[in-house]
């Protein structure tokens, strides 16, 4: 499957902002999907993610209760919602896919297979 993240830009803090990841190919359902990201000169670290079948969703404890993430599996899009910005959370965001994922690793990037480019999201203070 091949990921196309999007959305990123610059926005103000304390603003929102909403990240799309469109999926080709099919069995678009059977994968659990998540936003990692990478601030400056820091490594890529878990944000969110939602899990294949239940739709669970899981989130970093930086982001709990601020970002969003929702899959619409016809349109084989995973979005981000990301509120109440703060100028840490300037990063690049980067789509992540992986099938069948055990609940255990959602947060560990080496078990997601698939990537995206990244999108990149700028927080001014």
């Amino acid at each position: 499957v091949q990921l196309q993240a999007s959305g990123g830009g610059l926005v103000q803090a304390g603003g929102s902002r909403r990240l799309s990841c469109i999926a080709s190919g099919r069995s678009f359902n059977i994968y659990t999907l998540a936003w990692f990201r990478q601030a400056p000169g820091k490594g890529r670290e878990f944000a969110a993610a939602i899990r294949y079948g239940t739709s669970a969703t899981y989130y970093s404890d930086s982001v709990k209760g601020r970002f969003t993430i929702s899959r619409d599996n016809a349109k084989n899009t995973v979005y981000l919602q990301m509120d109440s910005l703060q100028p840490e959370d300037t990063a690049v965001h980067y789509c992540a896919a992986a099938s069948f994922l055990h609940d255990d690793y959602y947060n560990i990037e080496q078990y997601y297979n698939f990537w995206g480019q990244g999108t990149k999201v700028t927080v001014s203070s």
